[in-house]
């Protein structure tokens, strides 16, 4: 099985390095995932060097196929590859996954402005459509996760998004 981080167009230093810990590798390992694919944007970590300048390195650590990255044009790949995401708590990145009916697992970033990622981790968590926790809880969440208490995401419904652009300009 195969997971997948990502932190989107941000840096996250402190998730990056997590996931290449023996800890979040063990539990990984542990709960059957054998390859790691990490989107790691401009993190700085243990091997941000040999990626500075584009491409892809690959790399085996406690039992697990690494390959990691900087940025590509597309995530669905790895998307689509993925049995369990792992990602920062951005909403873009929160519905692409979601709606595509993967399990999910959220780290919010603690040093963005105003904290909005713990606020939507914590919402979504509540309703049942992910896992948050934190840098430090990662590998006692993934040891603990199970995808099947997980719900699934509600479709898109473009119909909602028109009406309300239909009462803000007071078509209705």
């Amino acid at each position: 099985m195969l997971a997948f981080v990502t932190v989107g167009s941000t840096r996250f230093d402190p998730l990056v390095a997590a996931v290449f810990t023996e800890d979040v590798l063990s539990s990984l390992r542990q709960k059957g995932y054998s390859k790691l694919v990490v989107q790691c944007g401009n993190s700085a970590f243990e091997h941000s060097l040999v990626i500075q300048n584009g491409g892809t390195q690959r790399m085996s650590r406690a039992g697990v196929d690494i390959e990691f990255y900087k940025f590509k044009p597309s995530l669905q790949e790895d998307y689509d590859r993925a049995d369990l995401v792992i990602s920062h708590a951005g909403s873009g990145t929160i519905l692409d996954v979601r709606r595509m009916g993967k399990p999910m697992i959220v780290v919010p970033n603690p040093t963005l402005l105003d904290n909005h990622q713990a606020e939507l981790a914590s919402a979504l968590e509540e309703m049942g459509y992910l896992k948050a926790t934190t840098v430090d809880g990662l590998a006692q969440t993934i040891k603990d996760f199970d995808a099947s208490k997980i719900k699934p995401f509600p479709p898109f419904n473009g119909s909602r998004f028109a009406k309300i652009v239909d009462e803000m300009v007071e078509f209705i």
